[in-house]
């Protein structure tokens, strides 16, 4: 069901919670300094930014500001968190693959961003999460506790 993979229950434990809630503020203030470089830079980036896929350079730099200034400010709340961490994660790896043309040397930020994004993806938010209520809320709101 569409539910228990959105609000998943497993990383119930008091310090797994605590290290996801680091990881997410650690990781999503810094993904989002990047998108407030991008943003306070964008009429200098914006000719100059790679074309992903014939999308356009302005269209491009609008899909990366999108994931990380909006899904980075979802990811550290915890709102809609799998669903935010998507676009975070595919555009490191864009970076990472596209941009760095994989390799390692050049492209050690974007790797280690979307690691980190594929991991916390799988497994969830934790506790301390806007999804933590709404996830309850849903999946048993027809229970009485």
């Amino acid at each position: 069901m569409i539910y228990r993979f959105l609000f998943p229950r497993y990383c119930n434990t008091t310090i797994f919670s605590l290290l996801l809630l680091a990881l997410r503020l650690l990781f999503g203030i810094l993904f989002m300094m990047h998108g407030f470089d991008k943003l306070y830079n964008f009429s200098l980036l914006v000719d100059n930014y790679p074309n992903f896929m014939g999308l356009g350079s302005r269209f491009s730099l609008l899909l990366t500001l999108f994931a990380e200034l909006v899904c980075a400010a979802a990811f550290v709340l915890g709102f809609l968190f799998r669903l935010a961490v998507v676009p975070m994660f595919f555009a490191m790896a864009v970076a990472f693959l596209w941009v760095h043309h994989g390799s390692i040397a050049e492209g050690e930020l974007a790797f280690i961003y979307a690691m980190m994004f594929l991991i916390l993806a799988i497994t969830g938010p934790g506790l301390y999460s806007i999804d933590k209520p709404v996830g309850d809320y849903i999946m048993y709101r027809g229970n009485a506790k």
